[in-house]
């Protein structure tokens, strides 16, 4: 080829001078892609891992935890702080509670009033708090008797009016919600009102915690033999001891290092504390079939409602109260 032949070459772009490219001189995608191929394995398994756990717990675990961790941090930070803003605390969620039960009670027909119901809270549990027990009593049944004579007062502008059964069966309801939330929910301002009540309250909450992920954990993973299949279809007597076992060891240590009673006291309140709140926890299991609802509520994502988390705590404040004056001898 001549050098006019060439040139022309060159400059139509034919390549002809060019050096050839090596391999190593291209571009290599091979170990992006290889890369980018594990990356979408690993998400795909992860996303199917939390998707079998979502299945097995009925919730989402995240948001579950994530949610926990900040209501833990808030009582913890308001009785170690203030424990007046521990009362501030519980008058709100023990309130909300009542208006989440009182909601589902509506939808099935049975008319308890909201406001009122409420409304009972801030009388109750501050009286407890501030004024004792025969006060919290006295609270009770001045609020529980305005919330009856509410639903009297509704009755008379109510087309058409609702039947005497009706109406014994919508008051029941109305002692029944003051009782188990209300009456109930202030025995934890009745508890951090003693000397040093703060750190038995923050024991209570501690052991129930530990009795609700012990149960939680022994029973995904060995739970085979169901405790009431027909009021509570996940829990399990193997995940129950596991929640026992947990809550007892949590026990110990709370009154060896916190509560400065002797160690065995621990294997008087774990056990305790588990009953109640396997109780509170079937209980709430309980009222739900009957209103044929799964959750009190959405407000709380991964939880449910309110009620949903505060179910085993109800309860186990009463018993805490009823160990702190137990074990006052020795202290």
């Amino acid at each position: 080829m001549s050098a006019a032949d060439r040139e022309r070459a060159k400059r139509d772009g034919d390549g002809i001078d060019d050096p050839p490219r090596s391999d190593a001189a291209r571009p290599r995608t091979d170990g992006v892609n290889a890369f980018e191929a594990e990356a979408v394995r690993i998400r795909n398994r992860v996303r199917s891992i939390n998707a079998q756990v979502n299945e097995r717990s009925g919730r989402n675990l995240a948001s579950a935890i994530a949610i926990a961790v900040v209501l833990i941090v808030a009582v913890v930070a308001s009785l170690l702080i203030d424990k007046r803003w521990f009362i501030v605390l519980g008058i709100a969620m023990v309130a909300v509670v009542v208006v989440e039960l009182s909601t589902a009670m509506r939808k099935v027909g049975l008319r308890v009033p909201r406001l009122p119901s409420a409304l009972a809270v801030f009388a109750v549990v501050p009286a407890a708090f501030y004024l004792g027990p025969a006060w919290q009593w006295a609270a009770l049944i001045v609020s529980t008797g305005f919330v009856l004579i509410w639903r009297l007062v509704e009755v008379l502008f109510e087309k058409p009016r609702p039947s005497r059964r009706q109406l014994g069966i919508d008051a029941s309801s109305i002692i029944f919600v003051q009782l188990y939330a209300t009456f109930l929910g202030s025995f934890s301002a009745l508890l951090v009102a003693q000397p040093r009540g703060e750190y038995w309250a923050l024991s209570f909450i501690i052991i129930v915690v530990c009795v609700d992920t012990g149960a939680y954990a022994t029973g995904l993973k060995f739970g085979r033999t169901k405790m009431a299949p027909k009021i509570s279809p996940g829990k399990t007597w193997e995940g129950t001891i596991g929640g026992a076992l947990t809550a007892i060891a949590a026990a110990i240590l709370l009154c060896v290092f916190l509560l400065d009673v002797p160690w065995w006291f621990g294997l008087v309140m774990g056990p305790a504390l588990t009953l109640t709140a396997a109780a509170g926890d079937l209980t709430e299991s309980m009222v739900k079939r009957s209103l044929g609802i799964k959750d009190m509520s959405n407000w709380l994502p991964g939880h449910g409602g309110f009620f949903d988390r505060l179910d085993s705590m109800l309860p186990s404040g009463a018993m805490a109260f009823a160990l702190y004056f137990w074990a006052a001898p020795l202290m």
